[in-house]
């Protein structure tokens, strides 16, 4: 299976084609490079990956993508638990207002899969 596909779920055609949108050259680097090479590397497994990507994520201040890998991390196994930790670890080293804000979309992401029955 796809590595996009294990992390975009059934948003894959609609991130997929926002991406395509966005400049085709862009979306192909994306597509080759950061998900068929270096997240298909072994050493770590794609739970562990994501849980990274969200971490960096809010270093960023990126939420559209937080949300993008919160739900992916979900997806490949990783607990609420643990995404929990991860967003509180980040506190300490990227800052409060962007960990505050990573845990709101969080915690709304997780309304919005207890609503769908997920």
């Amino acid at each position: 299976m796809s590595l996009r596909k294990a992390i975009w779920g059934d948003k894959f055609a609609a991130i997929e084609q926002s991406l395509l949108e966005v400049d085709p050259d862009l979306y192909a680097y994306i597509r080759d490079f950061a998900y068929e090479e270096v997240l298909a590397r072994p050493g770590l497994d794609l739970k562990t990956r994501e849980l990274l990507a969200i971490t960096s994520l809010i270093a960023l201040g990126a939420p559209k993508e937080i949300a993008t890998h919160l739900e992916g991390a979900l997806r490949n196994g990783a607990t609420e638990q643990e995404i929990r930790e991860t967003i509180l670890q980040s506190a300490l080293f990227v800052g409060f207002p962007r960990a505050l804000g990573a845990m709101k979309t969080f915690h709304s992401l997780l309304r919005k899969r207890r609503a769908s029955g997920v």
